[in-house]
């Protein structure tokens, strides 16, 4: 019989990681022109930049959250979207792509620790555990992945 508590932290793990059903996230991203980082076609609420940057901002508060027990919230909605609609440069959008990439890497490493109890109620919150938080955070990436994908069909940039 296999061992369920490392299936289930496999399929958590690849989940976060990997497309699935789904585009991945990496894939959403990879080779997105520079020249429409900012652009919103009509009736789009966000720009490419906004939403890797909610993302990233996100993954990152439920990460912290995760494993921090001074964590305070951010004030919602502000502290997680950016104020401008573009990058100020390519470096930017660079930068949260690998940052972005680094805590997918350390929530990876957090569900694959089998000291980290996937059940246990985080101490420091109301009722949420860590299993809680990474299909939080699986349901969120997902989610405005498509909008990603959505967002480039819309700007041609999808093929």
């Amino acid at each position: 019989m296999p061992n369920e508590d490392a299936l289930l932290r496999e399929m958590l793990v690849d989940s976060l990681q990997k497309a699935n059903a789904h585009v991945g996230l990496f894939d959403a991203l990879k080779d997105f022109p520079e020249s429409l980082y900012g652009k919103k076609p009509p009736g789009a609420p966000h720009s490419a930049w906004q939403l890797l940057e909610h993302i990233r901002i996100t993954l990152n508060d439920l990460l912290v959250f995760s494993t921090n027990p001074d964590y305070a919230a951010p004030e919602w909605p502000e502290a997680y979207w950016p104020k401008h609609d573009a990058p100020p440069n390519a470096a930017s959008w660079q930068a949260s792509v690998q940052a972005l990439r680094a805590d997918l890497d350390d929530f990876e490493k957090l569900i694959r620790n089998t000291q980290s109890n996937l059940y246990a109620r985080i101490p420091w919150g109301e009722g949420q555990t860590l299993l809680r938080e990474a299909l939080l955070a699986i349901d969120h990436t997902s989610y405005h992945v498509g909008q990603l994908i959505m967002l480039r069909k819309q700007l041609g940039a999808w093929e």
